[in-house]
């Protein structure tokens, strides 16, 4: 299977990430799933081991909350396929880390040019947010904003994109 990177988008419980793994499940060899999630409570801590649980025992585990291009770069030849999942979380990682506007876009184009670079094929998860009401305040109005533009981003470098609507998987973007 040729190197090809798959970007998958949609709301809140949509079915991305069980998407996102049972097209994993396509590609051979040694798979990494790349978790940008950090277990800050009890809650999120619940759905990680949840997320964990879906997970076949075949894959490997990778966490990494803010620097996603270097793990891509550092792993990226050892598997054939890495998932990342969330592309959003990540985004909200970082300004919660104290990241400003330019300094994220920046760090998008570096996590696009790891992708280009590593060997392995990649699928990446992120959150739909720019479909709802406006914000009411400027911090998730910045979140929303820098999450639609680095989407489009890196749909636009994708082989292939889905938009998950209720468990649905909608093609916009690639061959069949």
């Amino acid at each position: 299977m040729n190197k090809k990177m798959i970007f998958i988008t949609g709301g809140a419980r949509s079915g991305k990430s069980h998407f996102a793994q049972e097209l994993a499940q396509k590609f051979p060899g040694p798979k990494a799933y790349l978790a940008t999630a950090q277990a800050l409570d009890e809650e999120m801590a619940e759905r990680i081991r949840r997320h964990q649980k879906n997970r076949s025992a075949d894959w490997q585990p990778l966490e990494e909350p803010l620097k996603v291009p270097e793990c891509i770069e550092g792993h990226g030849d050892h598997f054939n396929l890495i998932l990342l999942d969330c592309l959003t979380l990540w985004i909200s990682n970082l300004m919660m880390a104290g990241w400003d506007e330019p300094k994220i876009l920046d760090e998008a184009d570096r996590l696009l040019k790891a992708c280009q670079k590593v060997k392995c094929s990649l699928i990446i998860v992120g959150n739909e947010v720019g479909m709802g009401i406006v914000p009411d305040n400027p911090q998730a109005r910045v979140f929303r904003d820098l999450s639609g533009l680095i989407q489009q981003k890196v749909a636009r470098r994708a082989d292939e994109v889905f938009f998950m609507v209720s468990g649905l998987p909608q093609k916009l973007k690639g061959t069949s």
